[in-house]
């Protein structure tokens, strides 16, 4: 059976629920919490507990919370690999306010000491039909080992560029075959990439067609996923390869959700895209998208990062 492979970052979350966000020279009360995050660990939870068999490849410090990544990891099934760092684990700020909207500081700690050859050697495994997953929390030139990793093994590579404000070269976005940014990362791409300057409150509301051309100047060979919160996602495929679709571009609604927290939605989002894309290789992409939609939509439905990832039968 096919597997879903992620490498990238685990943090310690320290979250605190507030009324409202905190603006500049503020003092807050708030409720606090911690526990488990980083964007690769939550998508890597979300794909085995969407019912994938999964591996996770990351860097950890020497401290609690390498143990805690140990022990959840061992708890859900997860396959661990690990490069030892001398840097403390990763840690993330996060303010949660009444709405369930977010700000996030992020501490890279042992995450900044991945590197290239740790991740070729723990992908040397990856086949054909298997699925990898990165996203931009670790240092480049580990991302993009990982690209070229599941792309000579037969892979599909998937890169979530996020957070947005990494700067990443033609080169490494041209490794991946499924790209899977949310607004602001979609426009951050443009301006980088396209020579477009786009609002991403106005990325939603762009005429299909146009989003499509965008999407086409951006990854001309591959799938573009861009994920719009509350307007559910669009979708386009290159011309040579809609991977099962019927058409090239569409979009596909949100799904309705009781939301608490979206923290980690769009990481849930990526991990069942994952899961649904190794687990059923057979159906059209537009299947796992909506698969991958209300897998989201049910992770809002609960505070936390990783441990608000929903729990579907393991395949």
């Amino acid at each position: 059976m096919a597997r879903v492979l992620v490498a990238g970052s685990f943090n310690v979350d320290h979250v605190w629920r507030v009324a409202a966000l905190p603006a500049p020279g503020a003092t807050l009360a708030g409720q606090y919490a911690s526990g488990p995050g980083g964007k690769g660990f939550n998508q890597a939870i979300a794909a085995r507990r969407a019912g994938a068999e999964t591996a996770f490849v990351c860097a950890l410090g020497p401290d609690g919370g390498a143990r805690m990544a140990r022990e959840l990891a061992a708890a859900d099934g997860l396959v661990l690999h690990t490069q030892p760092s001398a840097a403390p684990t990763g840690t993330a700020g996060i303010f949660v306010d009444a709405e369930g909207r977010n700000c996030i500081v992020i501490g890279p700690g042992a995450n900044a000491a991945l590197e290239a050859g740790f991740i070729a050697s723990a992908l040397a495994g990856l086949g054909t039909g298997d699925v990898l997953l990165v996203q931009l929390e670790s240092p480049l030139p580990a991302v993009a080992a990982a690209l070229e990793a599941a792309r000579a093994a037969g892979a599909l590579a998937i890169l979530n560029p996020a957070p947005a404000n990494v700067a990443i070269d033609r080169a490494l976005l041209d490794r991946a075959e499924v790209l899977t940014p949310n607004e602001t990362e979609f426009a951050a791409l443009l301006g980088r990439h396209v020579g477009q300057r786009i609002e991403a409150e106005a990325v939603a509301s762009l005429d299909s067609g146009r989003l499509h051309a965008l999407c086409r100047d951006l990854l001309p060979d591959g799938s573009v996923v861009v994920t719009l919160g509350a307007s559910g996602c669009f979708v386009s495929h290159a011309e040579a390869q809609q991977r099962g679709d019927a058409a090239g571009h569409y979009r596909v609604g949100a799904e309705p959700a009781q939301v608490v927290d979206t923290t980690g939605a769009g990481d849930a989002f990526n991990g069942a895209l994952a899961a649904s894309l190794a687990l059923r290789p057979q159906l059209a992409f537009g299947e796992h998208v909506r698969f991958a939609n209300r897998y989201a939509a049910r992770s809002t439905e609960q505070a936390g990062a990783a441990l608000a990832m929903p729990h579907l039968p393991a395949a």
